[in-house]
């Protein structure tokens, strides 16, 4: 009893979204007569190490049986978009490149990766999605960009 606490528990860790993300919504895309819809999602992530950016992805969910578990592979569907929402505040040096948040998207071997790159010329935050999982040769991916600038909101 207590191994199958252990491994339901385990598996409750593993599929909750990741601690740094909030879930605005879903959307459902397709009707399914046993189990969760076929929808997309809406997380909102805030950049830990850049104060004033948030970026939101919206994801495509498998339903069904699978999905309703928490077992079905997602497809690699994602966009991205990322926006000053208040003052940028840098805590020291960012460096050219580096994972910002990264969440999984099946139980196995599959994530959605967001790396945020710093454009010193333009004085520009460049956040890339891309999915773990290789489709046709290449990984499926998802770009937004953030100006510096003053912040003038209320």
């Amino acid at each position: 009893m207590k191994k199958t606490l252990a491994y339901g528990s385990l598996l409750l860790v593993l599929l909750s979204p990741s601690a740094q993300s909030e879930e605005i919504g879903c959307i459902t895309t397709a009707w399914k007569l046993i189990g969760s819809n076929h929808k997309v999602c809406v997380q909102a992530y805030d950049d830990p190490k850049v104060q004033g950016v948030a970026c939101y992805i919206s994801q495509a969910k498998t339903g069904g049986i699978a999905g309703t578990f928490g077992v079905a592979e997602d497809p690699s569907q994602f966009s991205i978009a990322c926006r000053q929402i208040g003052p940028i505040i840098i805590d020291g040096k960012l460096p050219k490149e580096e994972t910002a948040f990264s969440e999984d998207t099946s139980l196995f071997f599959k994530e959605t990766k967001v790396s945020r790159m710093f454009d010193e010329k333009r004085n520009t935050l460049v956040y890339v999605a891309i999915s773990r999982k290789l489709i046709e040769g290449a990984p499926a991916n998802s770009i937004s960009t953030v100006p510096i600038m003053p912040w003038t909101g209320k």
